[in-house]
């Protein structure tokens, strides 16, 4: 009789020598078992059978792995229901959700742009959660125009004869020039052929818009001759492009709106201003040069003026067109605008961040995007003291926190070369590196997003807000005992 081999066994291309008795995948639950089970019962109210018996299966194929690699999981019911609640929970958060901004970046692009004030949150929810007049005119009783309810304000606030909104300000654009420039010329200086985040290319939405693209001039300077040298008869408009996130230095020169308003009108012809940002408030008083007003594109002759609601305006993602009443009547009647009009929810928000305005007094502290733009470094210190003393309460004595001076930005294409002054928390973590930490921070719930300068990984305190400070301390402790685990 030969000399027995231990028993052999294969599973998934791994091969293990030992005994039978070593393999305990067969004490993983039946799944009818697991879907029986009282705990999974709140869990398929919430997510559903379907959802909670496909997670549960790979919970269980995961377990079969874990076994597989001779490791000893804990195959527990307590234990696997937990795995599959986590689970769940954990795709549940996968797509759109809350993050904190302490990045610095006032209207960061990514995180979404400008932060809603709260009685635009407040208008949002009654909107949202019920019916509204949106195209119903209450006092004739019959069908209305959404665009009425902000037309008024927005020619209240910037002294335009008329306006519209529409999804963005890339759109705005691209109504505007296929409804007044189509198989037309429209002549832009080459300073401003820009592109802008998304590849956005002034060129190609030109091209788009079935407008014929007339360059003048050359990258760093543009002059009035310029202009006037290249109309046409084929010629519809001059358009001014705000350069966004692009800013030249140096030997440059660049044709004012009023001297571009005088070609234009003296031959006929339409100006027209991308201004991009879109900013209804002088932010020079507070000491931010460099970005002129919608009031004053509109008073120094411009015809049309399209910018982002969402940007230094501080409102939803929205694209506002205000200029002349019968340029803007041949918007509305454009087949386009169906295609690119806001819903109700844009228009509750923008309404709402419009009316702040009336009140200049109060703007500053209603409208968080400005307040965070215009805060003083006396303001901001005082914060960060706050700020910190609360973490120092929240936090284990291991985390260390201390402040440094630095810089914020407007961010959102706007204002390019404006540094505002600041105060960093430098959060530090024994034995965890900067880039180390930047990762978990932006795994924890909510997820934080910072800054890593000179190895050292930075909350800057213009963009936190102090209701968060609790958050924040949760969320780095979270990534403590990801860090030890």
């Amino acid at each position: 009789m030969g000399r027995r081999l231990p028993w052999l066994h294969v599973d998934s291309g791994i091969r293990v020598m030992g005994t039978k008795q070593n393999d305990n995948r067969s004490s993983l639950p039946k799944m009818d078992l697991l879907l029986a089970l009282p705990e999974i019962l709140p869990l398929m109210e919430r997510f559903g059978r379907q959802q909670v018996r496909a997670t549960a299966r790979a919970v269980l194929d995961q377990l079969r792995e874990i076994i597989a690699r001779q490791q000893q999981p804990d195959l527990s019911l307590p234990a696997i229901t937990k795995m599959i609640g986590q689970r769940l929970q954990k795709e549940s958060e996968s797509g759109l959700k809350k993050v904190i901004n302490a990045s610095g970046v006032v209207i960061h692009t990514n995180l979404g742009r400008s932060p809603l004030p709260d009685s635009a949150r407040e208008r949002l929810l009654q909107t949202a959660w019920g019916y509204s007049n949106l195209e119903f005119d209450l006092q004739r009783g019959e069908r209305g125009e959404r665009y009425s309810h902000v037309d008024d304000l927005i020619c209240e606030l910037t002294g335009a004869e008329a306006a519209l909104v529409v999804n963005n300000n890339a759109a705005a654009v691209l109504l505007c020039l296929t409804a007044l420039a189509a198989q037309r010329e429209v002549i832009v200086s080459r300073g401003e052929l820009v592109e802008i985040g998304g590849s956005f290319r002034i060129p190609e939405v030109m091209r788009q818009g079935g407008a014929m693209l007339v360059e003048v001039g050359t990258t760093n300077r543009t002059h009035a001759r310029d202009y006037s040298q290249a109309i046409t008869e084929q010629t519809a408009m001059l358009m001014k492009v705000h350069t966004s996130n692009f800013a030249q230095v140096g030997f440059t020169a660049e044709t004012d709106v009023e001297e571009l308003a005088g070609i234009a009108h003296g031959a006929g012809l339409l100006l027209y201003v991308d201004a991009g940002s879109g900013c209804l408030l002088d932010l020079e008083q507070y000491g931010i040069a460099g970005e002129a007003t919608i009031q004053s594109y509109l008073k120094r002759g411009a015809d049309l003026v399209s910018f982002s609601g969402d940007k230094l305006l501080g409102g939803p993602q929205a694209g506002i067109i205000a200029g002349r009443q019968g340029l803007i009547n041949q918007l509305k009647k454009h087949q386009l605008l169906r295609a690119l009009r806001i819903d109700k929810l844009t228009l509750a928000a923008l309404q709402e961040t419009l009316l702040l305005y009336r009140d200049p007094q109060k703007l500053l502290a209603t409208v968080p995007t400005l307040r965070m733009l215009t805060i003083s470094l006396a303001e901001i210190e005082q914060k960060a003291e706050r700020i910190m003393q609360e973490l120092r309460k929240l936090l284990p004595d291991q985390i260390e926190l201390k402040l440094q001076d630095g810089n914020s930005a407007p961010g959102g294409g706007s204002l390019p070369l404006i540094q505002l002054p600041t105060r960093l928390i430098e959060l530090h973590i024994p034995s965890v590196t900067a880039s180390r930490l930047e990762v978990l921070l932006r795994n924890t719930s909510p997820p934080v997003v910072g800054r890593i300068r000179n190895d050292c990984f930075l909350l800057d305190v213009r963009t936190l807000a102090e209701a968060e400070t609790p958050l924040l301390a949760a969320a780095i402790k979270q990534a403590l005992e990801a860090a030890n685990g």
